[in-house]
């Protein structure tokens, strides 16, 4: 009976974060949508800091695609913050220097010290924070800037969407990040995404922070700051940057590193666990349930395990066969009938593996966390 007792509540807490909570939020946003008050054509100056390391492959495109933005030029300040870059980094931002690009070069001190130097210098009422990998559409900053029309928006975040992949592990990644953009679209709808999408995402200079030099997610520290002072964080979907493709292993190290930072997060803002947060039972649906949902799951197998008779064997073998499932996709040739769905089970595996493992936030420095994407422009 302890173990039927034990494997439901578990049971239940999983599915209400993996189903239930996808579905109360469609119906909460149908229910308490918030407009937010845009103004087209409210062009507020904007100062874009830009921090890289090692970023030659990507910074060429990255600074011609601000330079051919649809926004007053006159309007747009560009900053490059070379954080210790070994390779040709600094001479392409120089390249840029009679467009206005500024170069900051700094020794290697991690990417929120790069940022907090670039915000200490910019001049822009607004600021556009976004990396060096992903192409904004002219378009981009025009959309993102109109949500500041607004007083109530502190942060405004774009659309990242992922180009085409070749692999279907690279599809799966960009159906992933489809859901996730779905979930932030939602809340942001609601009141406020809990963060920002961190390669384009833009902040209210004066709501600015210093951010703590070990901080493993700037897109959500920075944001949370002037959400708990009562301003919205939002998203508009019609303001896009492109990203490349990457696959399952560096989604990985991404992943783990941002669930390393949610661990971080709620030590350094733990009032996002009482209810002085205002999207308290979002946060506990959303992210938190995130953390806890591989436990939930270890705890459904152990019960399982410990039922008599056939439910047993039903119901562990079910979350076993899953996971066997997911273990052989690697082996399992494109075009085999099981393929589709050992891919979502390999990722959703992934996922899960990913939460464990940024537990080591509490014992390893958090900067050796930060692993350089490998994805090429193609």
């Amino acid at each position: 009976m302890i173990a039927w007792t034990i494997f439901l509540v578990s049971a239940t807490m999983a599915a209400y974060v993996l189903a239930g909570y996808p579905a109360l939020l469609w119906i909460w946003k149908r229910m308490a949508a918030r407009p937010i008050a845009r103004r087209d054509g409210y062009t507020p100056t904007v100062s874009a800091v830009i921090p890289v390391y090692n970023g030659e492959r990507f910074l060429q495109d990255k600074l011609a695609s601000l330079l051919a933005l649809d926004y007053p030029r006159e309007k747009l300040e560009i900053i490059v913050i070379s954080d210790g870059s070994t390779d040709r980094t600094a001479e392409i931002a120089r390249a840029f220097a009679a467009s206005g690009v500024r170069l900051l070069e700094l020794p290697r001190g991690g990417k929120c010290a790069g940022l907090n130097a670039g915000i200490a210098v910019a001049t822009g009422e607004i600021l556009l924070l976004t990396d060096a990998r992903q192409v904004i559409e002219p378009n981009g900053l025009k959309q993102l800037m109109a949500n500041f029309a607004d007083p109530a928006v502190g942060a405004a975040s774009g659309q990242l969407k992922i180009r085409r992949g070749e692999t279907k592990e690279e599809a799966d990644i960009g159906l992933y990040w489809r859901f996730e953009t779905w979930i932030r679209d939602s809340l942001s709808a609601i009141d406020s995404m809990f963060g920002a999408t961190g390669p384009f995402y833009a902040l209210r200079r004066e709501l600015a922070v210093t951010v703590p030099a070990d901080t493993l997610l700037d897109d959500m520290y920075l944001p949370l700051a002037a959400f708990r002072r009562g301003y919205r964080l939002v998203v508009d979907l019609r303001a896009v940057a492109w990203d490349y493709p990457t696959s399952l292993e560096t989604e990985m190290n991404r992943k783990v590193r941002t669930l390393a930072g949610n661990y971080q997060l709620l030590v350094r803002y733990p009032w996002l666990l009482g209810w002085g947060n205002r999207m308290w039972v979002h946060f506990m649906s959303y992210k938190f349930g995130r953390l806890l949902l591989p436990f939930l799951l270890a705890v459904m197998l152990g019960s399982a395990l410990a039922l008599e008779g056939p439910a047993r064997l039903w119901l562990a073998g079910l979350q076993l066969g899953g996971y066997a499932l997911a273990l052989a996709d690697p082996w399992l040739p494109n075009g085999f009938p099981l393929k589709r769905v050992s891919s979502l089970a390999r990722t959703f595996l992934s996922m899960m593996v990913a939460a464990v493992r940024g537990l080591k936030v509490f014992f390893v420095p958090a900067r050796s966390l930060w692993k350089v994407t490998g994805s090429t422009p193609t």
